[in-house]
């Protein structure tokens, strides 16, 4: 099974009524601002869409907002991943039809070995028919998937890309290096995507995007054809903002351009709370001239 999921690709936040509830209203807008914008894919319930704090139900719900809108216009993967293998195999028994892939964090808190990782994507991995993308991302996690058992995973069929958020460029170029026809690497650090590209991955999938849409997917398309000096300014362009969006943790930081932009509010359910005023008003000021 090839890797479809290449370009850009945003992880979607998930927008909230004052009360805590779930703002569909604002998730349309968001999700016709992304295909406005010619994103590649979108990806529903990653960590950027607060996922820990969302019942399944809820999660169902909005999976199923998201495709209405999209109708099938661009790929949706959705984000099904966690520390307890088997749980992961039922709730991928309940998926709707229409899910074009599977986000699949590497295990958090416990803490596996990499013969655990290994296993644990082999079970998980063996109970769908749907592509999965690894996602590596240890400063969440609390370990690191080395490039030798991503490698190893590789081989399995419907194991399809990789979302590298290790930082390691060593290790990630060792990947892009080694790995099998048709396994994809994504970065899954933004500031760090361009660089990716011109290194050989073929995409990314990115919380900046939720703001700004059409200037990232452009500088991936430019990227991905080697057009690195025009690359390369949209990406000092977006850099400051990028360090703003990530200053007081994820996706506090994006929802303030959200704000400005007319999406959305900026509630966040707890733990999450709301960045700085300052902060804030930096984002806002900032989002207003790149818009």
């Amino acid at each position: 099974m090839k890797n479809i999921f290449s370009g850009a690709g945003t992880a979607l936040v998930t927008p909230f009524n004052a009360d805590f509830s779930i703002d569909f209203a604002s998730l349309k807008k968001l999700v016709e601002f992304q295909l406005d914008g010619g994103i590649d894919f979108l990806v529903v319930q990653g960590t950027t869409g607060e996922s820990p704090t969302l019942s399944w139900e809820e999660k169902m719900e909005i999976l199923a907002c998201v495709q209405e809108v999209t109708n099938k216009r661009v790929p949706i993967v959705f984000g099904l991943g966690g520390n307890n293998t088997v749980e992961i195999a039922h709730k991928l028994k309940t998926l709707p039809a229409g899910v074009d892939g599977l986000l699949s964090v590497s295990p958090y808190y416990n803490k596996p070995t990499q013969k655990g990782i290994v296993e644990h994507y082999k079970y998980v991995a063996g109970h769908t028919d749907l592509p999965i993308i690894l996602y590596n991302v240890p400063g969440r996690t609390g370990s690191n998937m080395l490039a030798e058992t991503t490698l190893e995973l590789a081989e399995i069929d419907n194991i399809v890309a990789m979302k590298e958020a290790s930082g390691n460029m060593e290790q990630i170029m060792d990947l892009i290096r080694l790995r099998p026809d048709g396994f994809g690497i994504l970065s899954g650090d933004d500031p760090i995507t361009m660089p990716l590209m011109t290194l050989g991955a073929d995409g990314v999938i990115s919380v900046v995007s939720n703001a700004f849409p059409q200037k990232f997917t452009q500088m991936v398309h430019l990227a991905r054809e080697a057009k690195n000096k025009e690359a390369r300014e949209i990406h000092y362009s977006l850099i400051e903002i990028t360090k703003l969006f990530f200053a007081e943790g994820n996706p506090g930081g994006v929802k303030e351009a959200l704000v400005e932009l007319g999406l959305m509010n900026n509630t966040m359910r707890q733990p999450l709370y709301n960045v700085s005023s300052n902060l804030a008003e930096r984002i806002k000021s900032l989002t207003k001239k790149l818009a």
